[in-house]
């Protein structure tokens, strides 16, 4: 059975690797260690089928290197064990230490990380780690402290546009072939910076074309060969954090046009619509807040119609609260204000309620003078008097600072109006 396309042209040295340029091209930091001929452990993060893997065993070709392979997904601690025990007999005094590669090191569990330590501290081998995920979550402490990460960005599309040339004019199947490449908007959408998938979608669309002379390849043809969405979006993984992300900070940045965008992006991709409608709650509470109350209002007003109607049609009220959220005054002074007492609480520990703020519902605690000289605010003019009401030793205390939007301007008028010099600071 003849190999993938994406494995016949995988790149055997530097010159051919495309990509990642901030890593190994002239003067970049990799690429430097690899002339030295000397590498310390690292880990290479980034998303799918940019050249991780590619790049370990071309690193491992040029160096002269024993290279040891183990999958997280198919890979036990005893598998650990036995290739660090491997290469410890199999290495003489001068050598560089061997190299293994773990992939999808993210998977790997504590314990077989854990089992992973000795051997990189004593530099047994010396691990490159590959991952889709964010190791600071998936990767324990100790390890991620002993290796230099390196981030892998996703292709570009000149780097894409490249390997479709390279593919058409040196894999050794297609070559022979008479291809016309009349388009490539669909390949490079539905590859989404991927290179694997993008040499796999051109082969995928070649067979299809049969023996078809000359095979000629349009938008409309590999849409038709694939009929699948092109959108990369996972619910558990890197992308679906990031793209939340810029929804929420869309929202803050008071970019309607934006929301709306990163809104689409996890609607086409799958997002649960409750999970989008709690963040617009939280994103109402926590940047918009006082500087237009109804913002709450509305987004649970949204989260509610979500629950009530579902598909297809709650996108417009998730729609109608994004763009409320997004063009409402923003204020973080409430979300600001609790974090302050609670750094307050924490700091200052159990402080005893003022006696007159107490209760006292038995005559051993109106003796005690509990509740006694509390000014009932009803009883006064504008329902409002002064007295104390943070513990004694906290009562020139701030933890609420009015923000300068219309709405607030107001309830700060008020509290100058009711405390005077205390809200005046």
């Amino acid at each position: 059975m003849a190999e993938p396309l994406a494995e016949r042209l995988r790149p055997r040295t530097l010159d051919d690797y495309i990509g990642q340029q901030h890593l190994v091209g002239e003067g970049a930091v990799l690429r430097k260690m690899i002339d030295a001929g000397r590498i310390s452990s690292f880990i290479l993060w980034g998303p799918p089928g940019v050249g991780k893997t590619t790049l370990a065993q071309i690193i491992a070709n040029k160096l002269d290197t024993p290279f040891y392979t183990l999958s997280a997904v198919t890979s036990g601690v005893k598998d650990v064990r036995d290739v660090i025990e491997r290469a410890q007999k199999g290495r003489f005094f001068n050598e560089a230490s061997p190299i293994l590669f773990i992939d999808e090191i993210h998977r790997f569990s504590k314990s077989q990380q854990d089992s992973l330590l000795g051997a990189v501290e004593k530099g047994i081998v010396t691990l490159i780690g590959a991952t889709t995920e964010n190791p600071s979550f998936e990767v324990i402490r100790p390890l991620l402290s002993r290796c230099q990460l390196y981030v892998l960005k996703s292709l570009e599309r000149q780097d894409l546009e490249e390997l479709l040339q390279r593919a058409l004019t040196k894999d050794v199947v297609l070559r022979e072939k008479n291809i016309e490449l009349n388009e490539t908007s669909a390949l490079l959408r539905y590859s989404g910076g991927d290179a694997r998938k993008l040499l796999n979608i051109l082969e995928l669309t070649v067979e299809s074309a049969g023996n078809v002379e000359p095979i000629v390849i349009t938008d409309e043809m590999v849409v038709n060969c694939l009929q699948q969405d092109p959108l990369a979006y996972d619910k558990d993984g890197e992308m679906h954090y990031d793209i939340i992300s810029a929804f929420i900070k869309s929202i803050r940045g008071s970019d309607p046009d934006a929301a709306l965008y990163w809104m689409a992006r996890m609607i086409e991709g799958g997002e649960d619509p409750q999970f989008i409608a709690r963040r617009m709650v939280i994103s109402a509470s926590e940047d918009i807040g006082l500087a237009n109350p109804n913002a709450l209002l509305l987004a649970n007003a949204a989260f509610d119609t979500v629950m009530k109607i579902g598909w297809p049609e709650a996108r417009i009220a998730l729609a109608e609260c994004c763009v409320y959220l997004a063009t409402s005054p923003k204020s973080n002074s409430a979300y600001l204000g609790i974090d302050a007492a609670l750094g307050l609480v924490r700091e200052t520990g159990n402080q005893p309620v003022p006696l007159h703020l107490r209760n006292a519902p038995t005559k051993l605690m109106k003796d005690l003078g509990y509740h006694d000289g509390y000014k009932y605010p009803h009883d006064f003019q504008g329902h409002f008097t002064p007295q104390q009401y943070m513990p004694d030793a906290l009562q020139n205390e701030r933890l609420w600072h009015a923000q300068h939007s219309p709405a607030e301007e107001k309830l700060y008028e008020r509290m100058v109006n009711y405390w005077g010099e205390k809200y005046e600071k």
